[in-house]
């Protein structure tokens, strides 16, 4: 039956169109029925928040209002981000296709235009991807807010489980959005270049670009989402919980409403574009590796290449599958008690559900293998894959949930002060490197052992394939927390906060134990696709070199690369601190100059809160109309959207840029180093900055449940304060360094797997070193222009300091006066 439909289809439309039904048949066929059953299954969830109360449904507008706040910030700052990134993004396109034009000896023009539209395809689903999660996490925040209030009007109380509920019903619409969006791109990518050139090994070097697009566009995102989230997160914590003694979602605070926008940029659009390249980037690695070993004599893949190019998409529609499935069973009977809920039994309401997921995907995998005729070794380096996933997430969870040793030790070390709770947090973020390293290497060598280079690819499309419920678990983390800051900022009665708080403690968890899981993957990633490139570039003259790590040129290629982790996270920290010592100055000028239409400061009514507090009890007073000071909090949004576009800027094209200058400069064996030295400096690094900063979160949030703060012993109130600023310093840490670093080691990987075809020309090194001076020249003129006096973005002078000097000089007049 099929050899005649591929009979008619050949005599009717030609050959083009039958190698493309051809291929879909084959191989991308169930990856396309997936993707169509992912997209049916986030309309039935948006018919679920359709029908979810919002504030007005249960006489409470305020909730509705700020909600509207945050979605209105959270849209203004990715139009802006989107804006630049689109020209960013055909700029680059253009490079491409004039560079595979320029070099490519048979089908230039073909080839060009294949991968500049892979590239722009790539970087536009990736875009809509944390655009849609965004979207809808901005409309469940107010829901999950109103869900866990109930009606006060008819004497309905609302439950832990009705929060959890829409919560994690909106986190699985990003989950599902991004494995939809990426499956379909990938599949959809792969059968139009099969049809437009059906070479094997060229099909893939031009589905690279669709992964490189993917990888740009989530280190931006990654990049400014992180420098924003954290900008306004530090600036809100140093000036109003140490400084005012307010709480962290106090609505007084200017910079609240940024920080309840950087929770859905960062950790929503951001988190979203990180796992969706990682997702694309495995399938791309695992299918391109699949044609080089399948044409090796005596490999477990010889012979087979077809059949392991079909499973690279055909086990991410099976795990999507199962995902739905494990979407029914995540629910909970716990009761709503803050801080002082069972992190582990709320734990198991989600995790039944990922493991439901898990198990039936192990079953629908073997049978994926049998079906296509694979060696049974390739089903156990997918389990194994999936199972190194879960033993990664769960040591994360240790390493940084306040019910384990590690976090405790970090708020006894509270009671000699700041620095010490930054020295312990430091010793436990570096410790906690080494169980997830000694698993990511036996899993590596295990499935190398079975499977090759092919094996380690395929589980990594092992571990991710049940990302669609995964990454639900962790989107439901910020809209958790965004719905906290609502019933705070909307006076909502404790009771109502307790539940809030349960849901955030559990988000705390999730948040650190999806960024484990997202380094895992990223590794795994990167070195299946370390390894397409090397294939790639060996079937050229570059085959001849000699890749032993002794070499000098290797050797100086991976201190390089092990250096770049470094120079990123620096500039990334430093964006940090930049951005948020403008938020610090806007805030305390509004706290001193802000006022009411009656004169009253913004300064003096937090004050007269804590006071009216102190004697009434929290959130049992609000004050009279002429006493009420509303912030302006439009403008935190506007100078966190504007700092951190600006700041993305010179991270996100040193990394593109650096294995670019690398490779053509020196030639592959350098940039093979580079690679090497990257990833395993990367890995390091962004284990230790992603446990170290949860570990500080939840030792405050360990404060806060033992009820530190309020405490009449005053060493315990210093205590808390102390943790509080090792939370500070851990912000940036985990939310913008550490899972940025994740991409930074896929990216430049996939930027050397699409510029593999030009670099596999080179016999010896420095061959054509020219035309590693175009790149070198960008970073040249960019980095002078970044550092100019007029730009001050590469800069060790104090931003704010002539806005500072031109406040002393105010200040010192109007005294004289």
């Amino acid at each position: 039956m099929t050899r005649h439909v591929c009979l008619l289809v050949h005599l009717h439309l030609g050959g083009a169109a039958m190698a493309f039904y051809e291929t879909m048949v084959e191989a991308t066929l169930p990856a396309f029925a997936a993707s169509a059953a992912s997209f049916v299954f986030i309309f039935f969830l948006y018919t679920k928040i359709w029908k979810y109360k919002i504030g007005a449904d249960i006489g409470e507008p305020d909730i509705d209002r700020l909600s509207l706040q945050i979605k209105s910030g959270s849209i203004e700052f990715l139009k802006t981000e989107y804006t630049f990134l689109a020209y960013f993004v055909l700029s680059l396109a253009a490079c491409l296709f004039g560079l595979f034009q320029a070099t490519t000896p048979v089908d230039a023009t073909k080839t060009a235009v294949s991968v500049a539209v892979s590239f722009i395809f790539g970087a536009s689903l990736s875009a809509s991807a944390g655009w849609w999660g965004m979207m809808v996490a901005t409309d469940g925040n107010a829901k999950t807010t109103a869900a866990c209030a109930g009606d006060r009007r008819i004497g309905k109380k609302g439950t832990l489980n009705d929060g959890l509920t829409v919560a994690f019903t909106t986190g699985a619409v990003m989950g599902f959005a991004v494995v939809g969006l990426g499956l379909l791109g990938v599949s959809f990518c792969y059968t139009v270049l099969s049809a437009v050139v059906p070479e094997p090994a060229k099909t893939m070097q031009c589905l690279a670009g669709f992964g490189f697009g993917a990888s740009s566009i989530a280190l931006f995102a990654r990049v400014a989402g992180g420098i924003y989230t954290k900008a306004a997160d530090v600036g809100a914590d140093l000036v109003g919980k140490i400084e005012a003694g307010i709480d962290e979602d106090d609505p007084h605070n200017p910079a609240v409403i940024a920080d309840n926008v950087g929770d859905n940029v960062g950790d929503v659009a951001g988190m979203g574009a990180d796992l969706f390249e990682s997702y694309v980037g495995c399938i791309i690695a695992s299918a391109t590796l699949a044609v080089s070993q399948g044409a090796v004599a005596g490999d477990i893949l010889e012979g087979k290449t077809k059949p392991a190019i079909a499973l690279s998409f055909l086990l991410p529609a099976v795990g999507i599958l199962c995902s739905i499935v494990g979407y029914f069973a995540v629910n909970t009977t716990q009761e709503g008690k803050g801080w002082n809920v069972q992190l582990g039994s709320l734990m198991w309401a989600l995790e039944k559900g990922m493991y439901l997921a898990g198990i039936l995907f192990v079953g629908g995998s073997k049978i994926a293998v049998s079906y296509l005729d694979l060696d049974t070794s390739i089903w156990y380096c997918v389990v194994i894959g999936l199972l190194a996933g879960i033993i990664i997430g769960k040591f994360t969870e240790y390493f940084t949930s306040f019910d384990f040793g590690p976090v405790i030790s970090i708020k006894d070390r509270g009671m000699t002060g700041p620095a010490t709770v930054v020295i312990q947090g430091l010793g436990v973020g570096m410790i906690s490197c080494v169980p997830p390293t000694i698993i990511l290497s036996t899993t590596i060598v295990a499935t190398s052992a079975l499977g090759g280079n092919y094996g380690v690819a395929i589980a990594a499309v092992g571990m991710l394939s049940t990302l669609g419920i995964t990454l639900a678990t962790d989107a439901y983390g910020p809209v958790a927390d965004n719905a906290g800051g609502i019933a705070e900022m909307s006076y909502l009665p404790k009771e109502v906060r307790a539940i809030t708080d349960s849901l955030d403690a559990l988000g705390n968890t999730t948040a650190a134990t999806g960024k484990g899981f997202a380094i895992g993957s990223a590794v795994l990633t990167a070195l299946s696709l370390l390894a397409a490139f090397k294939e790639q570039v060996s079937t050229g003259g570059a085959g001849n070199q000699s890749y032993d790590v002794g070499n000098s040129i290797v050797l100086s290629g991976v201190l390089t690369g092990a250096m770049l982790p470094y120079l990123f996270a620096a500039l990334t920290m430093i964006s940090v601190g930049k951005a948020a010592a403008e938020i610090i100055t806007e805030v305390r000028d509004q706290f001193a100059n802000h006022k009411n239409a009656k004169g009253f400061s913004l300064g003096d009514c937090i004050r007269l809160y804590t006071e009216m507090y102190e004697k009434h009890g929290e959130g049992n007073w609000k004050a009279p109309a002429d006493k009420e000071v509303i912030p302006d909090s439009d403008r935190c949004v506007s100078i966190s959207t504007r700092s951190s576009v600006r700041e993305m800027i010179a991270p996100g094209t040193y990394a593109i840029l650096a294995p670019l200058i690398g490779g053509f400069l020196v030639g592959p064996r350098f940039l093979m180093g580079m690679l090497a030295g990257a990833i395993a400096s990367g890995c390091m690094l962004a284990l230790m900055m992603a446990n170290a900063g949860g570990a500080w979160d939840n030792s405050k949030k360990l404060c806060e449940k033992l009820g530190l703060k309020k405490s009449s012993n005053p060493k315990e109130r210093e205590q808390q304060k102390a943790c509080v600023v090792g939370d500070t310093v851990g912000d940036p840490f985990k939310d913008t360094s550490g899972p940025a670093l994740n991409i930074l080691i896929k990216l430049m990987s996939m930027v050397s797997l699409t510029c593999a075809p030009l670099l596999k020309q080179y016999t010896v090194d420095f061959e054509f070193w020219y035309m590693g001076l175009i790149p070198l020249s960008v970073f040249i003129i960019l980095t002078l222009i970044l550092a100019a006096p007029a730009v001050k973005i590469l800069t060790w002078e104090d931003p704010l300091a002539e806005m500072l000097a031109a406040s002393s000089s105010k200040k010192k007049a109007a005294e004289m006066m």
